[in-house]
């Protein structure tokens, strides 16, 4: 591989250190030098061409396993004695590898679930499973380290994830671990003030890109249950991460970083600074890009998807079938700019002094009101759609991304009326509701269904008073997870809601379980469907 595709996180570490960097606030626990992307050693970047033959030659089945390796000894020593030895006869790949680092765990996958305990019960067990200590600093070793104790979601997933973390907290509150919730947000204005913004998870190879941005979301949840205090406590974390995404707001033209122009005003995008190989799937992304000569568009397509947290499906796809043809940055996500809109919204309110800041939020909320009404919008069908803006039209890929305007409450009530109609009539399953009406292999398509967007589907639903359809999702989704669990004793990643006798699949890696976000959506909707009796099915 050329090291033309290591250039792009040189100078995102370059530019990303040129910026002031806000003094950590104490915490209870151990306070953690700051760290900038420039001082992050990127193990790719340090191993050069041993890197490369280990994730190529598939050493490991799972190509995140190397990146999460620990270095036994330091990156140069190991890649000196890898010069002397390959040559050498009968020189192991492998052997050599074990000899020089440390392999990672898989959490929880040894669990040993008491099934004579409830669902509910193996849950509130699994929390200290999952949960990690804080962080020490350990050289030879991607992790970035956190101040406070996190939860993981288990399997191949040894870290924390941005977006999981938030239908993770839902459980967590629901068993009353509120301080758990409290050291998960700390860690997160952490990473926000020593990184520049949440990564995708606390692991070096994610620092280009974040994930959906729900740190909104988690303050809020805590604030729900602590007050307005919370507010205070992260308001400067909060707008940090607002201007992390709205960095390129100032263009006149086109797209710059996370942000489009459009004839509405600035939109957003999934945007990675990356454009090489994922280095936690960098087989998966060298051999797909060779085979069509996609070139660095792809490599940054990859990578943005991998942002949106749907990586992949159908929604990035230029013929709605193929991962040869993603396109994600050419794509303005309904999601996205309602999660944007979602901070905006907060941040009016816990910024009052500042009349200037208020003013350019409520002018961009409008706008994103406007553009999913004028441009996202299907009439025709009654969803909202992504929309491509270099096309200038809509994706028509039909997706769950379309009740996140009916989370946020910026649909009107036809709008919502409408969507409430086609997800009964289209994504309504035996086991709740799937993810997008195409079957492409990807497991962010059809028939898998995933627990956070059960979730954003059933508030979206009962802020408009579709309350029955709400419940009815519900009851299968946790009839669903239910029936896993007595079947397997496992909570697990994703499930197949079209037909309940087989597991979730498609993706990268077979199917992990735990798992944080399944943990924590089971609990809340319980508590929920514990609150009435059962709803007759439609």
């Amino acid at each position: 591989m050329s090291t033309k595709r290591h250039l792009p996180f040189l100078l995102l570490w370059l530019f990303v250190a040129c910026q002031t960097v806000v003094k950590e606030k104490e915490n209870t626990n151990q306070v953690l030098p700051s760290t900038t992307p420039a001082q992050i050693v990127q193990i790719d970047e340090a191993l050069g061409p041993l890197f490369d033959e280990v994730q190529l030659a598939s050493v490991f089945a799972d190509s995140k396993t190397f990146v999460d390796c620990t270095a036994k000894f330091p990156y140069d020593e190991i890649t000196r004695k890898y010069e002397e030895e390959k040559t050498k006869p009968g020189f192991d790949l492998k052997a050599f590898v074990l000899a020089h680092f440390e392999v990672p765990p898989s959490i929880s996958s040894n669990f040993e679930s008491d099934t004579t305990k409830t669902a509910s019960e193996h849950v509130a067990a699994l929390w200290p499973v999952l949960k990690r200590a804080s962080d020490e600093d350990v050289q030879g070793s991607t992790l970035l380290p956190l101040p406070q104790p996190y939860i993981v979601p288990g399997g191949r997933f040894r870290e924390v994830y941005y977006w999981d973390s938030y239908f993770t907290m839902l459980g967590l509150v629901e068993s009353g671990e509120f301080e758990l919730v409290t050291n998960m947000l700390d860690n997160f204005a952490h990473l926000i003030t020593t990184i520049g913004h949440i990564p995708n998870g606390n692991r070096s190879y994610y620092v280009t890109r974040s994930q959906p941005p729900f740190f909104v979301e988690m303050v809020k949840l805590l604030a729900a249950h602590q007050g307005e205090g919370v507010y205070t406590r992260y308001k400067e974390a909060l707008r940090s991460e607002y201007d992390f995404w709205m960095r390129g707001s100032t263009l006149e033209l086109g797209a710059s970083e996370h942000c489009v122009r459009t004839d509405q005003g600035i939109m957003n995008r999934y945007f990675d600074a990356g454009n090489t190989p994922r280095q936690e799937s960098f087989k998966e992304d060298y051999l797909q890009v060779q085979a069509v000569d996609g070139g660095e568009k792809m490599y940054k397509d990859l990578r943005s998807g991998a942002e949106s947290g749907w990586d992949y499906s159908s929604r990035w796809f230029a013929d709605g079938e193929h991962i040869e043809t993603i396109e994600t940055t050419d794509i303005i996500p309904v999601d996205l700019n309602a999660l944007l809109y979602g901070l905006e919204e907060l941040l009016v309110h816990i910024f009052p002094e500042d009349e200037a800041f208020q003013e350019r939020l409520e002018a961009r909320m409008a706008a994103r009101k406007r553009f999913l009404s004028d441009k996202a919008w299907n009439a025709l069908d009654g969803v909202y759609e992504d929309y491509h803006w270099v096309d200038g039209k809509k994706t028509g890929i039909k997706s769950l991304a379309m009740v996140y305007p009916l989370y946020f409450n910026m649909a009107n009530q036809d709008q919502a009326d409408a969507v409430a109609t086609y997800i009964a009539d289209h994504f309504l399953k035996a086991g709740g509701v799937v993810t997008t009406l195409n079957h492409t292999g990807e497991q962010w398509d059809a028939p898998n269904g995933w627990a956070p967007l059960q979730w954003m589907t059933i508030v979206g639903l009962q802020n408009y008073g579709h309350d029955a359809l709400a419940r009815i999702i519900a009851e299968r989704w946790v009839a669903l997870n239910e029936k896993v669990y007595e079947n397997t004793g496992k909570f697990v990643e994703k499930y197949n809601v079209e037909d309940m006798g087989l597991e979730g699949g498609g993706g990268e890696y077979p199917v992990q379980d735990g798992f944080g976000w399944s943990n924590g959506v089971y609990l809340a909707l319980k508590a929920y469907l514990e609150k009435d009796g059962p709803t007759t099915p439609l």
